[in-house]
């Protein structure tokens, strides 16, 4: 806290505090400064602030709102010294852009930086979100703005003790795992509208309801992923990697294992939840059929090719791969000639004049992901799932045709990619289809809204 109000003191104004009987130096801190004090017990963040901005005597058309574990830094300052009430009439609330520094390193990457906090707003105005449990939020009425340039540091000195993080944050998760079975009942809502494309708390909004629909177990993975590649959280370095798998895997992990904890403890096991709230058991009939479906294909497609264990009747009379490949080749080519090229087919190949050939081989046919697709739909409990089985696969063959056309008219068929097509193809196939699968269970857990998914 004294860096917090050394970096504040030459802003010459009213400080109060609010303290939740603490035991340590932070009273007679507060006092060096001439802070306002009051005391209540700490619940979560949001009642605190709800407490601090109810029961001080603030006398400032404004106020900003820091935690201890926060500094303004020298720019922010100077904005602050020059603000005039006058200039921001229309204004009801600024976002402050925040820094975030874990075990004395800069996080800059996996979505952390830049980071925008709704720190000042009009007093009177403005107010704590105390639909959050955990992550606390000033709301306002009106028009916000947003200072890009000067900055919060947030660095809690004490975090970079491993130990103190972790059982921080296994208190963090009790109130994260309670506020989110709590939304599942129906006994919270957002108070901030979400919106994707609006300010930074409605856009977190927006966020959150997605994050809340996603299956438990899966999303803190998918979300891993997400920070630590596509938003490079790689390039933090080592502490930054172990930042990102801490607060973006791990504690996320824990948070839903101790929903599942609280739902079982409320008695929520009725016979129709039963199967959806069976990670273990549908992730061992996922992988048996995942296996049988690969390898079943892998050994058909060696029957049916002369060798060993060649079986002339499958080959002749049963042979699905050939059948498949047939369907993709003169599919593909039926589309090319209809925007005028001229196409032919054999069993193999496929020739476009002017454009070179492509060939067909096992790897191209999608069987791969189609096993992936049909092991995961007939393992989830879910009846009726049929069609959704059907037009899962032939979505994924008519992608297949997609790919084949832009190979044959655009693919550098010289082999100098770094990466192949087969790579590629794969990589957004299987997004694809974990979108489609996740929009699949969404519609699974809306027939059973007690038991939102796992």
């Amino acid at each position: 806290m004294p860096r917090l109000l050394q970096s504040i003191e030459e802003l010459n104004a009213a400080i109060y505090i609010l303290d939740s009987g603490s035991t340590d130096d932070t009273l007679a801190i507060a006092k060096v400064y001439n802070a306002g004090i009051l005391t209540n017990k700490f619940a979560n963040h949001p009642s605190q602030w709800d407490y601090a901005l109810k029961n001080f005597d603030v006398k400032t058309p404004w106020v900003i709102c820091l935690d201890a574990d926060q500094i303004v830094t020298p720019e922010l300052k100077q904005h602050l010294i020059n603000f005039r009430d006058e200039d921001h009439k229309d204004v009801d609330g600024i976002y402050f852009n925040r820094k975030n520094y874990f075990k004395g390193r800069w996080i800059k990457h996996g979505g952390y930086y830049p980071f925008y906090l709704l720190k000042m707003m009009r007093f009177g105005v403005g107010h704590s979100d105390l639909n959050e449990n955990m992550d606390h939020r000033m709301v306002v009425p009106g028009k916000t703005i947003i200072w890009k340039d000067g900055h919060i540091l947030e660095e809690n000195l004490k975090e970079n003790n491993i130990s103190f993080w972790i059982e921080k944050h296994n208190r963090y998760s009790d109130l994260v795992a309670h506020e989110e079975v709590e939304r599942m009942e129906q006994l919270r809502q957002q108070t901030v509208k979400p919106h994707f494309w609006g300010s930074p708390d409605e856009r977190t909004a927006w966020l959150k309801q997605l994050w809340w629909k996603m299956p438990r177990y899966t999303r803190p993975m998918l979300y891993f992923i997400y920070r630590f590649v596509f938003r490079l959280g790689v390039l933090d370095g080592r502490t930054g990697v172990i930042f990102h798998f801490l607060q973006g895997y791990w504690f996320r992990l824990v948070v839903d294992i101790k929903i599942d904890e609280i739902i079982r403890s409320k008695s929520h096991s009725k016979a129709s939840g039963d199967d959806i709230r069976s990670p273990i058991r549908f992730m061992v009939v996922f992988i048996i059929l995942f296996l049988l479906f690969y390898y079943f294909n892998i050994w058909f497609f060696g029957v049916t090719n002369e060798g060993n264990h060649y079986i002339p009747f499958l080959a002749n009379h049963l042979n699905y791969i050939q059948g498949l490949r047939w369907l993709l080749l003169k599919g593909t080519a039926s589309i090319l000639s209809l925007f005028g090229y001229t196409a032919i087919t054999n069993d193999y190949d496929l020739l476009v004049s002017g454009h070179g050939t492509i060939q067909l081989v096992y790897s191209c046919l999608g069987l791969g992901v189609i096993s992936f697709f049909a092991a995961f739909v007939i393992a989830f409990p879910k009846k009726h799932k049929v069609a959704f089985l059907l037009a899962g696969i032939l979505g994924i063959e008519i992608l297949n045709v997609i790919r084949f056309i832009v190979l044959e008219l655009f693919w550098d068929k010289s082999g100098k990619q770094i990466i192949d097509h087969h790579t590629i193809f794969n990589i957004i196939i299987y997004i694809i289809v974990a979108a489609t699968l996740y929009f699949w269970i969404k519609n699974a857990e809306r027939i059973n809204p007690d038991h939102a998914a796992n």
